[in-house]
Formats: structure tokens, C-alpha cells, sequence
């Protein structure tokens, strides 16, 4: 199929959720309605959705590919986002667990409980 990918996030206050996903992670609004606040996600489309109760995903629901995955973590932490540790998870400093693939991979929360991550491909 020939099309673009649109991934969505349930928030329960889209207010809240502007002020993460624009300000503290610095991705930039599309579109803006009582509904939905639709921003480039990194070259998808994110559109974060008004629910009345999001369910809870204990999974990972968003993930970016970084560079350096250390640098964009201490970016973020800078901005206030706090990133989360495992039990079973093996994660270094910056919190970062490395797969048995090789690649690095971080997880933070938005404001609604969603989770969402870091990775870093193998070098």
C-alpha cells in the first residue's frame, strides 16, 4: 500500500498533552481542535486524540530513532521528562537498556500514562 502512516495517542486533556509533546519534546502542531492536536511526529503524522478515559497500555505506544540516544536523553531530562526503569532490564545510567539485538532503547511517559521511547540502532 502507497500511503503515509498517521499514528495516534489517546490524551484526556489536550491542553496538557500540547504543552509535552510541543514545548518539552518540541515537535510542531499541525492542526489544533477541540478533538484532536495533530503534530509532525518526525516525519509522521501524530495525532493526539481526546478521549473522556484512555485506557491503560502498559506497553510502548511511540517510539523516536535517535542518534545518540544519551544526548536525546539528557535533552529530555533537561526539559523535565523522567524516564523509567525496568526490574529485568539490565539499564545503564542514562537509563537506557541495550537489546540483544544491540540497540538501546529508553522509555518515558507521557502525561496520560502513555509509553513512549528512545532507540538508537546498533552501531
Amino acid at each position: 500500500m502507497d500511503a503515509n502512516l498517521v499514528a495516534f495517542v489517546a490524551s484526556t486533556d489536550l491542553t496538557r498533552s500540547a504543552r509535552f509533546y510541543l514545548d518539552t519534546l518540541g515537535l510542531t502542531a499541525e492542526e489544533d481542535s477541540p478533538h484532536a492536536l495533530v503534530v509532525n511526529g518526525g516525519g509522521a503524522t501524530l495525532r493526539i486524540t481526546l478521549v473522556k478515559e484512555r485506557a491503560p497500555a502498559e506497553y510502548t505506544v511511540l517510539g523516536w530513532q535517535v542518534a545518540d540516544i544519551h544526548a536525546a536523553v539528557d535533552e529530555l531530562r533537561g526539559r523535565g521528562v523522567e524516564f523509567r526503569r525496568y526490574d529485568g532490564f539490565d539499564q545503564d545510567d542514562h537509563d537506557t537498556w541495550t537489546a540483544p539485538s544491540g540497540a538501546r532503547v529508553a522509555w518515558f511517559k507521557d502525561p496520560d500514562g502513555n509509553t513512549l521511547s528512545l532507540e538508537q540502532e546498533p552501531r
